[in-house]
Parts: structure tokens; C-alpha cells; sequence
């Protein structure tokens, strides 16, 4: 299906915070009914995250991932992508326990330890936090980092295979790609990989043309063919994922990445940019892959095998 894009809508995360934007879904209903509209406009895959719905704090809470996943899947055949990368600062086991406890077809998977830091956007005017975890949250992140070691990856590659759940993997900066190569060598991981590169979070990687042609050249030379996908954040989420189609790649939109539509203009749902990026795709000849077909095309192992 070479005419074919993945279209995954990453529906809140845990980077951006309630009052930042009045849209961003935070109860298990909302994030369900993001998911839901975002599948209608031509999404195959959903990032899942979930929060505390009382204040919109990141979470790794396994029932609100419950009440998540079986609200989607009871709507929709949308293929759900729960994440391990949980809150900041969650625990190792906290993190990865989504993939033993719903056995998910798709889960992302941060493949390096990186400096993440959001604690710049403290800096920008006009935004009057309404809960006293957000100025704090967002400020601890000046000595944070995101810790991905090597040992990590060999015990959740374990979780992984156990449980048939393919790996989508995280690459944020260019030793990452490393870090698959040496995973594939000692049998963690299995070809064909799915890798999305991840751009412009301060402390790895710039989102640039250059960057985005530079990582995608270094991993076929370094690992050969793979299947793979593009996000970056804020303003760069649309350009990055234009040239990526043109690349004949995949694409991530959502408001975990960016909470604008264009500029000046906010998102009000998830499916807004997944309409636009759906529109653009068209207009350089490549079609939405429906969740089924982007199925086959990363080899997953079907919603009647998922653990909810």
C-alpha cells in the first residue's frame, strides 16, 4: 500500500497542562471521545495518555487507561497506542506496566535517556495556572531527565515480546538510532522495527528539514529498512509532517504536540488537525490508511488479541 499514510492522533500526553488550553481533554470520557472523533476524520491510531480528572495532572493510572481503552474500542476499530513514557518522573515499572496489564497491539517506547525540558514555556506571558502542580511540574523540568537507560530497554523489550505488543520507537536524538541497532543486534528486537522520530523538544533534536532527512538516512544505513513516522512540536507538528508525507513516511498530529491549528488559532479537538494533515495528504496523493490497513502494513497482531 505505498500510497498509504498512518495518521495517529496523540490526544493529550502529559507535556502541556489544563491551563494552557480550555480543549485539552482530560476526564477518561474526553480522552475516549477525542479518540473517537479523531478515528471519524481518518486517524488508524491513537496515542493514549491519561490524566487525573480532577485536575489534569499526568497520570499512570491503569484504571483510567481502562476506562480509556474498552470506551474506544467499544465505539471504533482504531488501533490504541498506550504509551510508556506515563508522567514525568513515573517510575520504570509504573511506566511500562500498560503493555503486561492490556496487552496492546501498539505502545510507544523512548529509545535513549534525554534532557526534557519544558520549563521554558514559564517564560511566555499571558498564562494564569489554575492548579498549583502546573508551574511546579513544568518548573522541575530545568534538572530533569528522562531516564532511558540500556537496562531499561532490555527489561521493556521483554515486556514487549511477552506480550506480542509491537514497539513504536521514540527516536529523539540521533544516538538513539544506535540504541535500536545494538537492541536488534543482541535479539531484543525484532525486524521490521517502527520507529518515529521526535522533534524539537528542548534538549534533543531541532525540528528541521535537515534533521528530520539526516535521521532518516543514518537508520537505513544503520539498520535497513523499517517503517516510521514523524512529530515535533508546537509550530513545527504541520511543516514536519508535510515533509514527511513528501518523504513517504508517517505522521503524528494531536494536541499532546501542539495545541494550535495554525497561527494564532487553537485547536479545538484532536480531529481538526487530523482533518488538516488528512487534507494535505491528499493533496500530495497519498490516501489515509484506515486502522485494518495500518494494521497490515506494521504487522500487528489484531484488536482480538488486545488484553481489554
Amino acid at each position: 500500500m505505498p500510497n498509504k499514510v498512518i495518521v495517529t492522533a496523540a490526544i493529550t500526553g502529559a507535556i502541556h497542562t489544563p491551563s494552557m488550553s480550555p480543549y485539552l481533554p482530560i476526564t477518561p470520557r474526553q480522552i475516549a471521545d477525542e479518540a473517537v472523533r479523531a478515528y471519524e476524520k481518518g486517524a488508524a491510531v491513537a496515542h493514549i495518555h491519561v490524566r487525573n480528572p480532577e485536575n489534569g495532572l499526568p497520570v499512570s493510572d491503569m484504571d483510567l487507561f481502562r476506562e480509556v481503552v474498552t470506551e474506544v474500542k467499544s465505539r471504533c476499530n482504531i488501533i490504541l497506542c498506550l504509551t510508556t513514557g506515563g508522567s514525568l518522573g513515573a517510575t520504570t515499572a509504573d511506566r511500562v506496566k500498560v503493555v503486561p496489564t492490556f496487552k496492546p497491539e501498539l505502545a510507544s517506547f523512548n529509545f535513549g535517556s534525554i534532557n526534557f525540558a519544558l520549563f521554558h514555556v514559564l517564560g511566555n506571558k499571558g498564562i494564569e495556572f489554575k492548579y498549583q502542580w502546573e508551574k511546579q511540574y513544568l518548573g522541575m523540568t530545568e534538572d530533569f531527565i528522562f531516564p532511558n537507560t540500556f537496562k531499561t530497554i532490555r527489561e521493556f523489550c521483554r515486556y514487549f515480546n511477552e506480550n506480542e505488543t509491537k514497539p513504536e520507537l521514540e527516536v529523539y536524538d540521533l544516538g538513539m538510532i544506535n540504541n535500536v541497532a545494538f537492541a536488534l543486534e543482541r535479539g531484543y528486537l525484532k525486524k521490521p522495527v517502527y520507529i518515529q522520530f521526535v522533534l524539537g523538544i528542548l534538549g534533543a533534536a531541532p525540528a528541521t528539514l535537515e534533521n528530520l532527512m539526516f535521521f532518516y538516512q543514518t537508520a537505513r544505513n544503520t539498520i535497513g529498512d523499517f517503517k516510521w513516522s514523524v512529530c515535533a512540536a508546537g509550530r513545527h507538528q504541520i511543516n514536519m509532517c508535510a515533509a514527511a508525507l513528501l518523504m513517504g513516511g508517517n505522521v503524528r498530529v494531536g494536541l499532546e504536540d501542539n495545541l494550535f491549528l495554525e497561527r494564532g488559532v487553537m485547536a479545538k479537538s484532536n480531529s481538526e488537525q487530523v482533518a488538516k494533515i488528512v487534507r494535505i495528504a491528499r493533496e500530495l496523493g497519498r490516501e489515509p490508511a484506515n486502522p485494518d490497513e495500518a494494521r497490515k502494513i506494521l504487522g500487528l497482531k489484531g484488536l482480538d488479541k488486545v488484553g481489554f
